[in-house]
């Protein structure tokens, strides 16, 4: 059974809104896709800084619990060493 000029028409029109649909939802899943994996970018960035920060931190705190032991360690042997001396 042929179909008519305008049962042809309607079913070039249909398809061709199918496809524009197809290629929305494509179009959108992709934009979703890229907020997505910027969002994750952005706490991974967050997460390393925070980190390094961290780090930083504990190598400062580390830093002056050194120089207070060596500190105090030179202090004692300055002591030490000028009393050995005057006992002599």
């Amino acid at each position: 059974m042929a179909q008519t000029r305008a049962q042809r028409s309607a079913a070039a029109k249909k398809a061709a809104a199918t496809r524009q649909k197809k290629k929305a939802e494509r179009a959108a899943g992709r934009s979703k896709r890229a907020a997505g994996r910027m969002v994750k970018e952005g706490k991974t960035a967050a997460s390393a800084a925070g980190k390094a920060g961290k780090a930083a931190g504990k190598a400062a705190a580390k830093r002056a619990s050194a120089a207070e032991t060596t500190g105090s360690r030179s202090g004692t042997a300055r002591r030490s060493t000028a009393r050995k001396r005057t006992e002599k």
